[in-house]
């Protein structure tokens, strides 16, 4: 192999090593915003929860909830 030819392959290795840490750091990123979508949605199941509870609690003592 020449000097050009190993030259080439060296680039070519050093592209796709690249490629495949952008593909690792892009598929940690996903799986980051999954979770924060996860988690986010899940405080917002609480958040109801809670004031349906709140909600339930105030007719209780009014008398509504018959």
């Amino acid at each position: 192999m020449n000097q050009s030819q190993n030259a080439s392959f060296q680039a070519g290795q050093a592209k796709g090593q690249t490629q495949e840490k952008t593909n690792q750091m892009m598929d940690k990123a996903s799986d980051a915003m999954q979770s924060a979508k996860e988690s986010c949605q899940e405080a917002g199941q609480q958040m109801k929860a809670k004031a349906q509870g709140a909600a339930d609690a105030v007719k209780d003592s009014v008398g509504m909830n018959k």
